[in-house]
């Protein structure tokens, strides 16, 4: 394929840098099922006619060694403004190493670096390269974690809802008989109008989570996210149909594949889906989901990394908010410079900053190198 011209010159991918980051957490942290003291974060840069597009997935360091290994050689050479080209030959690459888990996030590093790219290139935001139906998009406070202690638990969900955020979710389901008292003081610390949100992360049996769902709605709790596990459709689908007026029932963050998304669509398991750009293979496939909830009438919630999250979801019309999450927004901070920060519970592109507007502070990210 002929690479395509800009400003009268063809421009093809140079070359591939990727590296692994392993970043601390500030506390220890667990929610209902895992617990976890780090986060891995893989940063893939792509070089094409004097632009460098950045893009980064929060993955084991295997995503890093495979895209070395097997996807920088399948990346370079191609056309830099020919992205789902270059994603689909990812993802026939990687057809007999199985596409969910590592390999996904492989390609959506170097996904999201090559949409990047290409906004740098026509010296565009990439929320303007991908054509906005909004200037921003509405975040969710996301922490309160199983392993904090009361005090912290409130600190936390406190200081978001003073700080014009709307909407803050916590973690349950890991001390089933603490999380009457726990969401209890959650609500006492946001005050009466601040919406509030729970994640099991599929802690739950089917019924104990319908008896947790009853006392959930007495503290006004509007989103219970994965009462059951995400594999568990039918599950998902009685919690629809039986929890509270006003409670959604969200999940979908381990989705990797467009079809996880529509047969959990089709099943009728969610008043909300969730995608994670940083586990579906890319912007890509992010904008494939969007159109699944457009034709579902479903909603759309992305789910976590929200320095990416803010400029497509600026451009997916069914999307209605994204997760400001404690760990990334926090190695965000880290790592980048250009990050975004919320205004009235809300984070928008700066549409004057080409791509993402985000710059490697490589000195410092060296310090957490793998």
């Amino acid at each position: 394929m002929t690479p395509t011209l800009v400003n009268g010159a063809a421009v093809s991918i140079q070359d591939v840098v990727v590296g692994a980051y392993r970043i601390p957490t500030d506390a220890p942290e667990s929610d209902g099922t895992i617990a976890w003291d780090a986060t891995t974060i893989i940063v893939a840069e792509v070089l094409a006619g004097n632009q460098c597009g950045l893009g980064y997935a929060y993955a084991d360091a295997a995503a890093a060694q495979l895209i070395e290994n097997t996807l920088a050689s399948v990346v370079e050479g191609r056309d830099a403004m020919a992205v789902p080209g270059t994603w689909q030959a990812m993802v026939e690459a990687v057809r007999n190493l199985g596409r969910p888990g590592i390999a996904s996030s492989a390609i959506a590093a170097l996904d999201i670096a090559l949409w990047d790219l290409k906004a740098r290139l026509l010296g565009v935001s990439l929320a303007t390269l991908l054509g906005p139906v909004r200037e921003g998009i509405a975040i969710y406070g996301s922490g309160g974690f199983t392993s904090y202690d009361l005090e912290r638990l409130q600190a936390q969900l406190g200081g978001w809802a003073d700080a014009g955020i709307a909407m803050v979710k916590m973690k349950v389901g890991r001390e089933p008989d603490r999380d009457d008292e726990r969401v209890a003081l959650a609500r006492e610390a946001i005050g009466e109008e601040c919406e509030l949100f729970v994640d099991a992360n599929g802690a739950y049996e089917r019924k104990q989570a319908l008896a947790m769902a009853e006392f959930f709605a007495q503290q006004r709790v509007s989103w219970f996210e994965e009462p059951v596990s995400s594999d568990d459709l039918a599950g998902l689908r009685l919690l629809r149909d039986r929890a509270p007026a006003g409670m959604a029932i969200a999940a979908g963050e381990y989705g990797y594949t467009l079809n996880y998304f529509r047969r959990m669509l089709e099943a009728g398991a969610v008043d909300v889906l969730q995608a994670d750009v940083t586990r579906c293979a890319g912007i890509t496939e992010l904008l494939r989901v969007g159109a699944l909830c457009a034709a579902h009438e479903v909603p759309l919630s992305a789910h976590t990394a929200p320095s990416i999250h803010a400029h497509a979801g600026c451009a997916i019309a069914p999307m209605v908010h994204l997760e400001y999450f404690h760990d990334h927004v926090r190695i965000e901070r880290m790592l980048f410079d250009g990050v975004l920060e919320p205004e009235g519970g809300v984070l928008a592109p700066d549409l004057s900053s080409p791509g993402l507007g985000l710059e490697l502070r490589r000195v410092d990210a060296e310090a957490y190198a793998l």
